[in-house]
């Protein structure tokens, strides 16, 4: 069987029962793609069903010099992944790439803004324009509800629920959770929906988008980091900010302000409590003054 017949075969497999996004597919694919290039580049005939642990090891040993640690480590998971698949459906009796170690990467925790540079970054849109609106509701979407950027850019009119204080969230693997919304959040959005929204021309397939661009059609991930990333230049923020700071913001600030560690795992949308747990590492000094003040060993 070929890569190319395999590689469709498992990325259908992730996107009909694993249930994957879009955008976690593509990556399964650039990974088979790197190693179908690789054993081209290199004339290796091997086929997904006969290629063995000692090419896959000389493989790793390529690309680590080309990629670093957490580059190689997902690309190592992803192919492991493909041939678990492939030893699942009887394809295969091993998997090649069962032995081969991920490199150590360490734990790299989430960059944040303050309060005070989120403030700067909604103060540096030009409210004079009628995309600045918009981009404050988005902002203030961004940082109110946690949002990532495929969710924000999903988003839905009918997914409002104000009066009852929620929005309701399609997130990875199509999965839908019910998200707090503040009346601060909700006052920019309905005043983008009123004063901006209401006046442009909508395509038909974007009459339940929330956020819009000039066309009337919906917003792009790359449109949302454009977004940010202008606005951190005319801001003069010179951290390297992307739309998920603002989601690594919002839970950190959450934690320092008292929040319950599960409280903002099932609002993040994050299947397991440990990738909410990045969180507890950023603060210290806020971890330290919770020990001192609810441990019943704390010092007077």
């Amino acid at each position: 069987m070929s890569w190319k017949n395999l590689r469709k075969d498992y990325l259908d497999y992730l996107r009909l029962e694993r249930g994957l996004s879009e955008n976690s597919i593509a990556n399964y694919a650039l990974d088979i793609r790197k190693l179908e290039n690789w054993l081209a580049e290199h004339k290796v005939t091997h086929s997904p069903i006969t290629i063995d642990e000692e090419t896959m090891q000389q493989f790793v040993y390529d690309i680590a010099k080309e990629v670093n640690a957490r580059s190689q480590s997902r690309i190592i998971s992803g192919l492991r992944g493909f041939f678990a698949y492939l030893v699942f459906e009887d394809l295969r009796k091993d998997n090649p790439m069962e032995l081969i170690e991920s490199p150590k990467t360490g734990r790299k925790l989430p960059d944040t803004l303050s309060t005070s540079e989120i403030d700067q970054l909604v103060e540096a849109i030009d409210l004079s324009k009628p995309q600045g609106e918009r981009n404050r509701a988005i902002l203030e979407v961004l940082y109110g509800c946690g949002l990532r950027v495929s969710e924000l850019i999903g988003l839905k009119i009918s997914d409002l629920f104000f009066d009852e204080g929620f929005i309701k969230v399609t997130g990875k693997g199509d999965k839908q959770r019910f998200v707090p919304i503040g009346d601060h959040t909700i006052r920019y959005i309905e005043l983008y929906r009123r004063e901006v929204r209401i006046h442009q021309p909508v395509q038909p397939e974007a009459v339940d988008t929330l956020f819009l661009n000039r066309r009337g059609k919906a917003l792009t991930r790359a449109m949302i980091f454009t977004i940010v990333k202008q606005l951190a230049e005319t801001a003069g923020i010179r951290k390297k900010i992307s739309p998920h700071t603002f989601r690594h913001s919002f839970a950190t600030h959450l934690l320092e302000n008292g929040a319950d560690l599960r409280a903002i795992q099932q609002m993040l949308g994050h299947e397991s409590i440990t990738t909410t747990e990045v969180y507890t590492h950023i603060d210290k000094r806020h971890l330290t003054e919770v020990i001192n003040k609810f441990h019943p060993r704390r010092q007077d």
